[in-house]
């Protein structure tokens, strides 16, 4: 999905499902509400939210590790992989994949 996203435009329409509920429980956890004034994990707010995935860059400080850990855990409550960029690694649906994207 990463090798075939990049470089093309966003798809417009509504979240899958599985995007919405874990965008929703992810936002009960940490809430990327611009005025939010609480301890954020979130680098920038609000998450971008597409019809398939949900981008955020999170800080680097024990909230952040916080927000990882409910990441990883509500990717695989709702069938979801993570894809995380800087590692080029992806993990989910019970395993990692050890092919490089890109």
């Amino acid at each position: 999905m990463a090798d075939r996203s990049v470089g093309r435009p966003r798809v417009e329409g509504d979240p899958d499902p599985r995007i919405a509920e874990f965008y929703d429980d992810l936002r009960a956890g940490f809430s990327d509400d611009p005025a939010y004034d609480g301890d954020s994990p979130w680098v920038t707010t609000p998450l971008v939210v597409g019809v398939d995935h949900v981008a955020m860059s999170i800080v680097h400080s024990p909230v952040g590790d916080d927000a990882v850990d409910l990441v990883l855990q509500l990717a695989e409550k709702h069938g979801l992989v993570v894809y995380d960029p800087q590692g080029d690694e992806a993990t989910g649906l019970h395993g990692d994949y050890a092919d490089a994207v890109g």
